[in-house]
């Protein structure tokens, strides 16, 4: 007994004691640092991970593998399924930024707390040019949403048409969750529509004998004319003019458009001819829907047109942006051959 004791009590006994408790202790650090530790791979400060809606366990763990967001499938694995996240996959898209543990990447998945995505609307010109830009940013589908946008039944509830339905896309910064459906996200946005035209822009909008949507197409034609803010009001009067005085409005702009050929510089005798309710040239009246998405500013500018005689613009023959603007034909003729004189000089076609 007394020999057990003193080889219990050896020095050469502590050590090797000690030395396995802090091998024990060590592997116990080592195993909640694989766990608990920083799990993603070497990227900027952030980086964004999409789980698209319908997808399971399997697909998030592949996607974080393949996307090359996490360090460790096997640790992230064990993590994930002690917070039974296989069973609570949600859809949407996460942040996920550089150092983030295990733990830290699970919870966000599985709390479905998502980063939202900021949608920037500025002019569009055509159905889709928008659902383009909505199916680059978020999940929703392009096909339904081209044929939301192509459901009279479904826009009438909102008083659009298919002709008039682009009316609702206001130019705005829109915030949306990834995986917002077509509906919602229309919605959201023909919601906005809704609050912009308040009493007094409808009231504004009756005194001209027009409708927010007819306003709102009025309005498309003067974005397009003009990149200048302070002569849209001016240009907004030539257009209501014209169409008190029974003038087609012969406004270039919707030729392109009926055309769909946007970089036309110069508009000819042929494509006057072009046969499209949009050829402003050829049929009385406005054209059925917007050419592009004014913005409020145009929209404002027609609402509170500048009390002119004006019933004729011409490009200034300069790179200001400018117009001249005259109230006969005669001085109009003037201004247009300084402008075709310094096209020519200029050989733009």
């Amino acid at each position: 007994m007394k020999n057990k004791a003193k080889n219990q009590n050896s020095p050469w006994v502590r050590r090797i004691a000690v030395a396995l408790a802090c091998l024990l202790a060590g592997g116990l650090v080592l195993a909640a640092w694989l766990l608990m530790g920083p799990n993603t791979r070497a990227f900027g400060d952030k980086k964004y991970f999409y789980v698209r809606t319908g997808s399971n366990y399997q697909d998030v763990l592949e996607g974080l593998k393949e996307q090359g967001i996490i360090g460790s499938a096997a640790t992230f694995n064990i993590v994930a399924k002690k917070l039974d996240y296989p069973a609570r996959v949600k859809a949407g898209r996460y942040e996920i930024k550089k150092g983030m543990s295990n733990l830290e990447i699970v919870r966000a998945l599985r709390s479905g707390r998502q980063a939202p995505v900021r949608l920037v609307i500025n002019k569009l010109r055509t159905k889709d040019d928008f659902v383009r830009l909505v199916s680059r940013n978020l999940e929703a589908d392009s096909l339904t949403m081209q044929a939301l946008l192509q459901d009279p039944v479904y826009l009438r509830q909102f008083g659009l048409d298919t002709n008039t339905v682009m009316s609702a896309v206001m130019p705005d910064t829109y915030e949306f969750f990834w995986n917002t459906s077509a509906v919602k996200v229309f919605e959201k946005l023909e919601n906005n529509y809704e609050k912009f035209w308040t009493d007094e822009r409808k009231s504004k909008a009756t005194t001209l004998g027009l409708s927010p949507a007819e306003v709102t197409i009025l309005a498309s034609i003067v974005e397009e004319e003009t990149n200048r803010h302070d002569e849209k009001p001016a240009m907004a009067s030539v257009y209501l003019n014209r169409l008190r005085t029974g003038m087609r409005l012969g406004a270039d702009p919707t030729v392109k458009f009926a055309l769909k050929n946007f970089a036309l510089k110069r508009i000819r005798g042929e494509h006057l001819e072009y046969d499209s309710p949009y050829n402003t040239y050829r049929y009385s009246g406005l054209p059925p829907g917007p050419i592009c998405t004014p913005s409020a500013k145009s929209i404002d500018a027609v609402l509170t047109p500048a009390d002119t005689e004006y019933l004729y613009f011409c490009a200034r023959p300069d790179y200001s942006g400018y117009h001249d603007f005259a109230s006969n034909y005669r001085e109009h003729m003037q201004n247009a051959r300084a402008y075709q004189k310094w096209l020519n000089s200029r050989n733009i076609k």
